[in-house]
């Protein structure tokens, strides 16, 4: 392989692993939002158990997700200095504001809601969640923003050699991105969905102790891979015409060809299988029925593999260029690299983010085995002494 296919493959590698990390987040956040709501309105202490356990995992999956976004943020500037001094104007814009304005304040609501248990007045405690999935929410915005723009240059004009942003708002009614957004969004839910259902299975399995808990979140995640799946899929076909309209030839590749067979045969697999099963959510049959439970936990992965299948796409069937019709990928990497460097960013890059996916879902199942009976998220502070009993006199 020469220099520009191993930069291809190291940012294809790292960056799938960490979109794994951002699909969850994007999932999470919403159902852990809907279950803290539902604390607050009813007072059931089940769902603060609710609330705190899937909590956990979510946090367990923000803090290791952050370590793999910086390492993409390091591939820029190390393999494609090219893109930056051609489109940095333009492509940096909305990076900048996703980090600026959505992480910074998803990461600020995140710390006053993990440490507001118990602190914090119940209202703004809600409130602090979903700030934190609105934020979650916006930085998706961008990150997709900056993608539109790559695959359709929108907004920018040549000048000098370089591209010149000429209209802000542009960038955010791109062809690319409008329908291509709500359908990494809809990816997020049902992957958030696919976890919490597949963890309920499990412990339903088990025959669990904690039945009414998980069946009461199973049937959060059922319906969380419903509402998924069909934004998910809808969105995806209603691609196709606007994609073709300034990608001719996207589909055209093996790679983008196999893609799209993979998520329309998988897809709509997944999809027949959870509706078919959805109307046994009623009388809770489907928690009861324990023949549905290995189903539910073997299509549980399978949005994961989809997106991955969904960004190949999207990215291959860009080719040759970086920034489409404008840049291709051979002037956008960095001169002078050699085989010998790129292989070693490539080692220490996926091997750190490997590590992390690891470490991830290892902490992640072992926190679904132990259940809701151990969970540090939202415990109450132990940490003080009670006060001491006065000393009788004699």
């Amino acid at each position: 392989m020469d220099v520009v296919d191993l930069a291809r493959l190291q940012f294809a590698v790292t960056g799938n692993l960490h979109f794994l990390f951002v699909v969850l987040t994007l999932g999470l956040a919403p159902l852990v939002a809907i279950m803290h709501t539902r604390l607050a309105i009813t007072g059931n202490p089940l769902y603060e158990r609710m609330t705190r356990f899937w909590g956990q995992i979510y946090v367990i999956n923000y803090a290791l997700g952050i370590f793999t976004g910086l390492v993409m943020e390091f591939q820029f500037g190390l393999n494609w200095s090219g893109l930056t001094s051609y489109a940095g104007d333009v492509f940096g814009t909305p990076l900048a504001l996703e980090t600026l304005l959505a992480f910074f304040l998803e990461s600020t609501f995140l710390g006053l809601w993990i440490f507001g248990w118990h602190r914090l007045p119940r209202r703004l405690h809600v409130a602090c969640i979903w700030l934190v999935t609105l934020t979650a929410y916006a930085s998706a915005l961008f990150i997709m923003v900056a993608n539109s723009f790559l695959q359709h240059p929108a907004a920018a004009v040549e000048e000098g050699g370089r591209l010149v942003l000429r209209n802000f708002g542009a960038l955010f009614t791109n062809p690319s991105l409008v329908a291509a957004l709500p359908h990494v969004l809809g990816a997020g839910v049902w992957a958030g969905g696919s976890v919490v259902m597949g963890a309920s299975a499990y412990h339903l399995f088990r025959r669990t102790a904690e039945r009414e808990f998980f069946t009461r979140s199973l049937r959060i995640g059922v319906l969380a891979v419903v509402v998924g799946s069909f934004v998910t899929v809808w969105f995806g076909y209603t691609q196709f015409d606007k994609v073709a309209s300034i990608q001719p030839d996207k589909f055209k590749g093996v790679v983008p060809a196999l893609g799209i067979a993979l998520m329309m045969g998988l897809g709509q697999l997944v999809l027949l299988v959870v509706w078919c099963l959805a109307p046994l959510l009623f009388r809770d049959l489907l928690a009861r029925w324990r023949w549905t439970h290995p189903v539910l936990m073997i299509i549980a992965p399978a949005p994961f593999g989809l997106v991955i299948a969904g960004w190949l796409t999207r990215e291959v069937g860009r080719q040759p260029w970086l920034v489409y019709g404008k840049l291709s990928v051979a002037d956008a990497l960095t001169p002078g690299l050699t085989p010998a460097a790129i292989t070693a960013s490539f080692a220490a890059f996926v091997g750190v983010l490997g590590l992390l996916a690891v470490v991830d879902w290892t902490l992640i199942i072992r926190a679904v085995r132990r259940g809701p009976g151990e969970v540090a998220l939202g415990a109450p502070d132990q940490s003080a002494d009670p006060a001491p009993t006065p000393a009788h006199s004699f």
